[in-house]
């Protein structure tokens, strides 16, 4: 007979115990992150070519106001957590998906400056939302002993939505036909409206939790007590630290360094990009068993490292003919994306086993902060790089910003109890 692993790999890779855990209630959330995360695949990449190439703007507006859009995101998120916390998870992810699908409606069929910028901001305030809220629903889905693998499972099916997204997008859009741009963000829209119905299945598990707010000492608690978390705040540094020397310093400068410092062609990047989302939907089920019982502040140090290898993968390139830089620049994003698989789930899962309940969509919402920071900070200090004529040192220095990050959640771990930390179980009530 042939080995269970190889007639049943996902009973090999999903344990028996974490199968039972995925009940009905959370399968759904499941489904409604993959429509979710497809919809978003489908229009990711297209910001500044829709508002450039088919609306006709130049691309100094499209990029001033994908800067804007994120400022207006990031600044609501303490506002969408105050919300999560009062009115539960339910009606803010709920809102948060039918209010992205009207903006998209306004998006796709805008002619004019003044209906892109209100589409835009639109955009950014309500699918900042979902961050916090649906952080918070899962934590409610899933016991204590399975939420890090949930949230990796959760980040698997996001890059699995989105890779699956970015492909249908590709056979829908024609820069020679407009209208198909309009088409594909009624679509996203659409599908936005879907995950919404599916989303209010799931009810009784999303509603305010009734005896904080009876409770006059924690429903006087708020953002004061969120701040005053050492731990929490020390992971928000971190984690800002290694979001800059990660995803955000790569979403910002890794095409532009590919394009103008490698002399690569543009298509190779879709290639180099396929090899990350591909092995993060390959092996983060292989991953989540192997961290399973470890430290978690190590893991993300160990993150740190993996995503310095890429960035000196990236500088050695430089010296590299086209086909051995292409090359290594897949072999390098398998590297990261190995990085991403550890980063997924015990991030979430230490912010939510050191959050009270009552403040768990403030401190979801501020883990989301830290995201949204880099996501503004890094294209700042890319461009410094960049416009001063040293851009083949970026990526060096953007390993060593990844190391510090990873430095810092080390420093972490003395804060940290064994179970908050996840080096033992969590101790079921």
């Amino acid at each position: 007979m042939w080995p269970d692993d190889l007639v049943y790999p996902m009973q090999s890779l999903l344990p028996a115990e974490f199968r039972k855990a995925i009940n009905a209630p959370l399968r759904r959330y499941y489904i409604t992150t993959f429509l979710a995360r497809f919809g978003l695949g489908l229009t990711l990449s297209l910001y500044v070519v829709y508002v450039h190439n088919v609306r006709g703007f130049s691309t100094n507006f499209a990029t001033l106001l994908l800067g804007g859009s994120a400022l207006a995101g990031l600044a609501s998120s303490a506002f969408w957590g105050s919300l999560t916390d009062r009115f539960g998870p339910l009606r803010i992810a709920v809102t948060s998906y039918l209010c992205t699908a009207g903006a998209l409606g306004i998006w796709g069929l805008a002619h004019s400056k003044t209906q892109l910028v209100v589409a835009a901001i639109l955009l950014a305030l309500f699918s900042g939302a979902t961050w916090g809220a649906s952080s918070t629903m899962l934590s409610r889905l899933v016991s204590e002993e399975f939420r890090q693998r949930a949230f990796g499972f959760d980040f698997m099916l996001v890059n699995l939505g989105v890779g699956f997204g970015g492909l249908v997008a590709a056979s829908i859009v024609d820069l020679h036909h407009p209208e198909s741009f309009t088409v594909l963000y009624l679509f996203n829209a659409s599908i936005d409206i879907v995950a919404a119905g599916l989303l209010v299945t799931l009810y009784k598990y999303g509603s305010a939790h009734k005896v904080h707010h009876d409770d006059p000492i924690k429903s006087a608690e708020g953002w004061r007590e969120v701040f005053r978390d050492r731990r929490l705040m020390q992971y928000v540094l971190g984690s800002l630290v290694l979001m800059i020397g990660g995803y955000g310093s790569q979403e910002a400068g890794f095409s532009l360094f590919v394009v103008d410092n490698l002399k690569l062609s543009v298509h190779v990047i879709g290639v180099i990009f396929f090899f990350n989302t591909t092995t993060i939907v390959l092996a983060q089920l292989w991953v989540l068993n192997k961290i399973e019982g470890r430290s978690r502040t190590r893991l993300m140090a160990v993150s740190s490292a993996l995503w310095c290898v890429f960035w000196v993968i990236l500088e050695t390139a430089l010296a590299l003919p086209a086909f051995f830089a292409v090359a290594s620049l897949c072999a390098g994003m398998v590297v990261f994306a190995l990085g991403e698989t550890m980063m997924s789930p015990v991030g979430p899962a230490l912010v939510n086993e050191i959050a009270p309940e009552h403040l768990r969509g403030r401190y979801n919402a501020t883990q989301g902060l830290a995201w949204g920071l880099a996501g503004s900070l890094a294209p700042a200090i890319t461009a410094l790089y960049f416009d001063n004529n040293v851009s083949n040192w970026w990526p060096l220095s953007t390993g060593v910003t990844s190391l510090v990050g990873g430095l810092i959640m080390l420093n972490l771990r003395r804060r940290l109890s064994a179970q908050e930390d996840g080096s033992v179980a969590p101790v079921e009530a």
